[in-house]
């Protein structure tokens, strides 16, 4: 009787553990960080200077890189939502400028001689689920605004093709990495 509840027992394990390798979340992007006009926002950006001489080594740079590009990129969603044009736009240059790089830190892992793999995956599925954001912005965003600041003279934005410049950043450095 008390085989048969030991038996009973590991055959549930088994199954949880068997269940756990076969379960896949999807990419998911960070809750947003500080936004422009937060007393901390100046400290974020800073820190995040910092950080990149704190992460040491190509696999570390690679994932510091794709994070900042997450991170700039909800930045830019955020910022778009609230009309907050201006801001969105530099948000998003510097998450394409953060993404644009990858392909030279996969470089660096790969002459480090380690398996690039996972990398290429998440980077992979970071580029889907950047572009399905963009894509859902062009939906929401006009295609130019005129940013006329009080005390100073206006700035056309061409918001739709900023975003279209940023969806093919994406799907190149996705091509780019796939070979």
């Amino acid at each position: 009787m008390k085989n048969n509840k030991i038996f009973v027992c590991l055959l549930c394990i088994f199954g949880f553990l068997s269940l756990a390798t076969i379960i896949h979340a999807d990419y998911v992007l960070p809750y947003p960080s500080y936004m422009p006009g937060n007393k901390l926002y100046k400290v974020s950006r800073i820190l995040d200077i910092l950080e990149n001489y704190w992460n040491f080594g190509a696999v570390a740079q690679t994932k510091f890189h794709l994070e900042l590009a997450d991170k700039y990129l909800v930045e830019a969603k955020t910022l778009f939502e609230y009309k907050q044009y201006l801001l969105a736009t530099d948000a998003l240059n510097r998450s394409d400028n953060q993404f644009s790089s990858l392909p030279v830190h996969l470089v660096s892992v790969k002459n480090e001689g380690v398996d690039t793999t996972q990398l290429h995956q998440t980077i992979q599925e970071a580029a889907v689920k950047h572009t399905d954001v963009l894509e859902a912005l062009l939906a929401v965003t006009p295609v130019t605004f005129n940013w006329t600041p009080e005390k100073s003279q206006p700035t056309m934005l061409d918001v739709h093709a900023l975003i279209q410049q940023a969806i093919a950043i994406r799907s190149s450095v996705s091509g780019a990495i796939k070979n």
